[in-house]
């Protein structure tokens, strides 16, 4: 096998047992292992593990070539200490990502225990090895967090960012809707360089830029426990809501879809989902396939 195969598989420490003997049978094998331990204290600069790699085949192949004993040393414990920099950043620096597909919702355990509940069509991001030193998510979509006491935690979106200690509270970042609900404790919300607190039973809502502070009168997030639920939100958010739970297509047919809507809907019968958001604003729907309109009675 390649030699520059077996390091990359090596650093990404995905080897085959049959790519492990081969790895074990390169000559620079043992040095190259023991020393890698030593990059467990180190602190990387910013680091290029591609020209990393380049340099240490580089400086093998030189070695080889190389006539001069006295160099021979020098060169492999250059060519060690280049490698495992770049496996100490490689390591450091991927992050964990983890994403939620039509109708699907996932609960992840971040590394200090905190607990987040992703809704469907979204994802967060973190850095494990990191996670000590800045407590930072990343949310595109929505989810409900719980999140255990310590510093500073904070959820970066598109849209704003979300700063607490320890409380549970809902984001939902979709477009042009942005909404922060707290359950427990208080959350800090920065939109555009301005910062709001809210308390429990508080939500901050920015809806196509506009700001709206609202009440909740629910413990937790409706879409827990398989609900979606809205107070005076336009149509469109609606219909948004229910393609993402169902996995379906929407149209609409002389509609205004910045009509109002103040009610929910179930995510486990699609039916029953339909009637709920039909009925009390007197329309009819018709299904073909994955495709569902909406129109006036």
């Amino acid at each position: 096998m390649e030699k520059e195969y077996l390091i990359k598989k090596w650093l990404d420490n995905s080897l085959t047992p049959e790519e492990l003997e081969a790895f074990k049978a390169l000559e620079d094998y043992e040095a190259l292992t023991k020393l890698s331990n030593y990059t467990k204290g180190f602190k990387a600069p910013e680091y290029n593990e591609d020209e990393a790699l380049k340099t240490v085949l580089h400086q093998i192949e030189t070695k080889k070539q190389s006539k001069t004993n006295w160099l021979q040393p020098v060169l492999k414990i250059a060519s060690i200490l280049v490698l495992c920099f770049g496996a100490y950043y490689y390591t450091t620096t991927l992050d964990t990502t983890f994403t939620t597909d039509f109708s699907e919702k996932i609960s992840v355990e971040l590394p200090d225990h905190s607990k987040v509940d992703l809704n469907a069509l979204s994802s967060i991001t973190f850095n494990k090895s990191d996670w000590k030193n800045n407590r930072n998510v990343s949310l595109k979509g929505e989810a409900f967090f719980d999140v255990e006491k310590g510093s500073s935690f904070n959820v970066n979106t598109p849209n704003g960012i979300v700063t607490v200690l320890g409380t549970e509270f809902n984001v939902k970042q979709r477009d042009n809707f942005f909404e922060v609900t707290c359950y427990e404790g208080l959350v800090q919300v920065t939109y555009k360089n301005n910062k709001s607190k809210i308390k429990p039973g508080e939500s901050f809502l920015v809806l196509n830029d506009l700001v709206i502070n609202n009440q909740t009168v629910y413990s937790q997030p409706q879409w827990l426990t398989n609900t979606s639920a809205f107070k005076s939100l336009p149509l469109k958010e609606v219909i948004a809501e229910l393609e993402r739970q169902y996995n379906v297509k929407v149209e609409t047919k002389n509609i205004n879809t910045d009509l109002l809507f103040t009610g929910r809907f179930t995510h486990n019968n699609l039916d029953t989902a339909l009637k709920s958001i039909t009925q009390p604003l007197q329309l009819t729907y018709t299904k073909t396939n994955q495709t569902i309109i909406l129109e006036r009675e």
